[in-house]
């Protein structure tokens, strides 16, 4: 007779965030992870590795960071000023990368704390911020935030399961320093950013440094009028980002309102306006059916009924997923989806709630960046109202389709001075938005950002089958070989000049978009002639709700600089 022996385990803790591997090397693929204090059952320990269970997940952890005493993790609440936010970090250090800007009243798990930094996780995202900026107690805040829309949807989408701050004291002298990266849809900046404006002399520009003091270095100049987003102000300080760059700048010369520029009262700004047989809540239906994009954080809750199994029946921190489950934006089937739930997820549970039909769910943290729109947030940016009186929002509306009407010694001594193989190249970009009808701004802007002001390779010429051919707004150029895949390209456009690059490119950024009717950001991100005519979300450039809303801030930046231009917005209405 044979006897089987037990297999012994003991319970222990994770001392900070690990990732369970398919082996016992750190070269093992990663099967599941784990946050600080979370209990594993331990199985065996070999050569410095643990092999463990974790939330219905196997396999192994370096055995270092596993305790047998559970370790203390404290929540905390951000606590800055209401107009202000607190910056998330990649590294404890204000050179570290920024993850994101948490506002008064977020609540923050604390893993540990040293010297002025704390480790944290909030809103899906684990990294360091300011520890004087966080309490023990939630601080008030004023709610603004728009209430949640409701949309008739079910909850279960698997069918195998029920129902269910700064520069020096003085600005520097410098009229003709700037920095002009084009936003990207990557950019922080949300209708819930602050935006404030540089406010020095006419002819000055304003330092921004490294770190709040007035002999860290300097990142780079802002001209009078620029905007900047606005994070937090500390001991007259304030951290800003503009044109593409992070620093730091003497809060004494922002400004909350627009700052009136020498040559504002002189350009040419019309507007025309452009009806559509479709009212905006219709506008919001349609788009909600191709599930609009965002980056923004919302709590978000799931079905009691989703978990095979829960670490605790009665007071759960974690559950693993049976069957695909949507996530939605509220306890109930009424609430909008923001995300799915796939069969083996484990979610992190932060409370238990019950729904207006007496049904129980969990309120789940979700570790995911883009995520499906609410109704509410998608009305918010589908509505003209909301930025067409804003300086820098109606350029959203800018007509791209007409031309600027540059003075090109002007772009060259304010823009493009400074600015590489663009330097000097303004008759290039009129002569490109006059022949494919383009406002020439919107292409330099482009051209900036692509070739990072004009010191890219391709910018700068790639030999390719041994003719030199230029690039400049990184047309072909794929991430798995920008260099090689933008050259191909150029080639075979017979751009052997930068000249022939800027003019030949702008055909292409033209014809897919502009010349299709889409002239304009909110044209290219919600077409809406397309909605009015077939009730269809088709033809759009970005999946992002704020994609038009983010690119503007730079095209601003750009126009502000100059005296001599013309702009036409085209503004939609919709049917009341």
């Amino acid at each position: 007779m044979s006897t089987t022996k037990p297999v012994v385990t003991t319970t222990k803790y994770a001392t900070t965030s690990i990732s369970i591997r398919s082996t016992a090397s750190t070269k093992g693929s990663v099967v599941t992870k784990a946050s600080k204090g979370t209990s594993v059952t331990v199985y065996s320990t070999t050569n410095g590795w643990s092999k463990v269970t974790v939330s219905g997940k196997t396999g192994y952890v370096e055995s270092k960071y596993l305790s047998t005493t559970k370790p203390v993790v404290t929540t905390k609440y951000v606590d800055v000023d209401e107009s202000s936010s607190l910056i998330l970090r990649s590294t404890a250090s204000e050179t570290g990368t920024i993850l994101t800007s948490l506002k008064r009243g977020t609540s923050v798990t604390v893993y540990s704390t040293t010297g002025d930094w704390a480790k944290v996780e909030a809103n899906g995202k684990t990294g360091y911020v300011h520890s004087k900026y966080l309490s023990l107690t939630k601080p008030s805040t004023s709610s603004n935030t728009p209430s949640t829309s409701s949309t008739t949807n079910n909850n279960n989408t698997s069918s195998s399961s029920n129902t269910n701050t700064a520069s020096t004291s003085n600005s520097n002298s410098s009229s003709n320093v700037t920095e002009n990266d084009h936003s990207d849809s990557n950019s922080t900046t949300t209708s819930e950013s602050i935006i404030k404006y540089v406010n020095v002399s006419n002819g000055s520009s304003l330092n921004m440094r490294s770190t709040p003091s007035s002999s860290a270095s300097i990142v780079t100049k802002l001209a009078r009028g620029t905007a900047v987003t606005f994070y937090s102000e500390a001991n007259g300080w304030s951290l800003v980002s503009a044109n593409g760059k992070t620093g730091y700048v003497n809060s004494a010369y922002l400004s909350s309102t627009v700052v009136q520029l020498p040559g504002a009262a002189t350009a040419k700004i019309s507007k025309v306006y452009e009806a559509y047989n479709i009212t905006l809540n219709d506008a919001v239906n349609i788009q909600m059916k191709v599930n609009p994009q965002t980056d923004k954080k919302y709590s978000t809750f799931i079905s009691s009924s989703a978990f095979s199994s829960l670490n605790s029946s009665t007071n759960p921190t974690q559950g693993v997923v049976s069957g695909t489950w949507n996530i939605r934006g509220g306890a109930g089937t009424n609430y909008w989806v923001v995300a799915t739930a796939k069969n083996g997820t484990t979610l992190k549970i932060l409370s238990k709630v019950k729904a207006a039909d007496g049904s129980t769910w969990y309120q789940v943290s979700l570790d995911q960046s883009w995520v499906n729109a609410s109704p509410d947030d998608v009305k918010y940016y589908l509505d003209p109202n909301n930025f067409s009186s804003d300086a820098i929002q109606q350029l959203q509306f800018l007509k791209l389709s007409t031309s600027a009407n540059l003075d090109p010694a002007e772009v060259n001594e304010k823009i493009l001075a400074g600015k590489g193989i663009l330097a000097g190249k303004a008759a290039a970009f009129i002569k490109a938005g006059q022949t494919y009808g383009i406002n020439e701004i919107y292409l330099i802007a482009h051209a900036l950002l692509e070739t990072g002001k004009g010191t890219s390779d391709l910018a700068n010429g790639v030999s390719y089958k041994g003719v030199t051919v230029y690039n400049m707004y990184g047309i072909g150029a794929y991430d798995n070989d920008p260099t090689t895949g933008g050259a191909a390209y150029a080639y075979s456009q017979g751009w052997t000049t930068p000249e022939k690059a800027i003019i030949g490119g702008a055909a292409f950024i033209a014809k897919d978009f502009i010349n299709a009717g889409q002239d304009t950001l909110y044209k290219m991100r919600w077409n809406p002639n397309a909605a009015a005519a077939s009730n269809t979300a088709t033809h759009q450039y970005a999946t992002d709700i704020g994609w038009a809303s983010k690119q503007v801030q730079q095209i601003y930046n750009l126009y502000s600089l100059l005296t001599s231009y013309s702009l036409t917005l085209d503004i939609p209405t919709y049917k009341e």
